[in-house]
């Protein structure tokens, strides 16, 4: 299906100029050539919840990677081009996440839509954006959807997907605690199914101790930790976002009941976690705490400098949190694949771009994009909160076929300012 669908644009392509002839002359630069590009801008678009349910835990996302390109742009931007960022608010929910991208598409004409959030969200427009061959980067979102090359040739993954991350946690879990009670407390979507599988695949479902699941329009979570308490669950594995992450601990707290956390990244930004529990409990409530990630964000490392340089700049002041991070760091990867692009970019030179296995991003661990894998991060590192401060340990796997393997972190130094090309 992937090569059928190229040679049928690249027929049509042809045809399209052999009608026209010498009757109309267009470079890549031209406004009606490749929508969005012109001499001096490249205009993209995101679909963001800025409101919503997801809004407290993800707002500040794009807010973090319009402030990296407005950073890039006053330090002569890509090839020439300013980047400009169209942000529309979804509230997360999926019908007007369609509506949003149309717009995009239709009115705004953007050459890529970049880090679309969410898993329902963003499935609700991913036949749409492969209808009209636009570039679909970077989504923000673990699901294993976004991986799928003979089927939705242009979309890309930027999360570490779900399983990886389950695995992972479960991994560790098992080599600190071999005879601990694991249980597994999750979104009832995706996202929890694929925490759940990644940690079936270390220890195997039927040496799960307990499995709860949550809606996000559930209020309150104490059924499910009354049921993880009664069972006597002692490392508890999480796919949760950051409030409902949040809601588990300090429900468990008020029960008098305090087991080991490990949470996947979507959900175990400690900034954002003090935010909800309180700056004085939350060191004593999070300590310990379990999470993976695969993003430069200790506390003294240089991209965190930078980063939190562009936030005082070009942000605002913002609170600084790992949602920053992961902001600029999908900012400065889309910068690299336009740098990589061409100096006249295309949507198809774009896609080669990602596709090519020359982007190495920001991140702990090598991306793992070719033509036959869309995935970002086949690996994680592991991170734990001591004494207030959330910072890698010297362990990281990877995950591949079923298996979980240790590796040496790898992380990508800065260059140039974070500024590609």
């Amino acid at each position: 299906m992937r090569d059928s669908k190229r040679h049928m644009r690249t027929a049509a392509a042809l045809a399209a100029a052999a009608a026209l002839g010498l009757t109309a002359c267009s470079t890549p630069g031209d406004d009606d050539s490749v929508p969005g590009v012109t001499d001096d801008t490249v205009v993209i678009g995101t679909h963001q919840p800025l409101t919503g349910p997801a809004a407290a835990g993800y707002s500040t996302i794009s807010a973090a990677t319009a402030a990296y390109f407005a950073y890039v742009n006053d330090n002569g931007g890509i090839h020439g081009r300013s980047i400009e960022y169209v942000i529309k608010d979804d509230g997360y929910d999926p019908a007007s996440t369609q509506t949003a991208v149309r717009e995009l598409v239709t009115e705004e004409k953007v050459f890529a839509i970049v880090n679309g959030l969410g898993t329902p969200t963003h499935s609700a427009v991913l036949d749409y954006l492969d209808q009209q061959g636009v570039p679909d980067l970077f989504v923000s979102s673990g699901s294993l959807t976004w991986n799928q090359p003979a089927v939705y040739e242009n979309t890309f993954a930027f999360n570490a997907d779900y399983v990886t991350e389950g695995a992972a946690l479960a991994q560790y879990a098992v080599e600190q605690e071999p005879d601990a009670k694991i249980c597994v407390l999750g979104q009832d979507d995706d996202y929890g199914e694929g925490i759940l599988e990644g940690v079936e695949t270390v220890v195997g479902s039927n040496a799960i101790t307990d499995v709860q699941s949550y809606t996000t329009s559930a209020e309150d979570l104490t059924a499910q930790i009354g049921a993880m308490m009664q069972a006597e669950c002692e490392v508890n594995v999480l796919g949760t976002i950051n409030g409902f992450t949040a809601m588990a601990v300090g429900t468990a707290a008020q029960m008098e009941w305090f087991p080991r956390w490990y949470v996947s990244s979507s959900g175990a930004d400690y900034p954002t976690l003090a935010g909800y529990l309180g700056e004085d409990l939350a060191p004593v409530l999070l300590q310990g705490l379990v999470s993976v990630n695969y993003l430069p964000f200790s506390p003294d490392g240089e991209w965190v400098a930078l980063f939190e340089r562009i936030n005082e700049e070009y942000n605002d002041g913002a609170p600084f949190t790992g949602n920053t991070v992961f902001g600029m760091s999908v900012g400065y990867l889309f910068a690299e694949a336009l740098a990589a692009a061409g100096e006249d970019p295309t949507r198809e030179s774009l896609v080669a771009a990602v596709e090519s296995g020359d982007l190495v991003g920001n991140g702990i661990l090598p991306l793992s994009y070719s033509a036959d894998d869309h995935a970002a991060y086949r690996g994680v590192g592991i991170t734990i909160v001591n004494e207030g401060v959330q910072d890698y340990v010297d362990a990281a796997y990877t995950v591949a076929a079923g298996q979980v393997t240790a590796v040496e972190p790898d992380p990508v130094p800065l260059e140039n300012e974070g500024i590609p090309g």
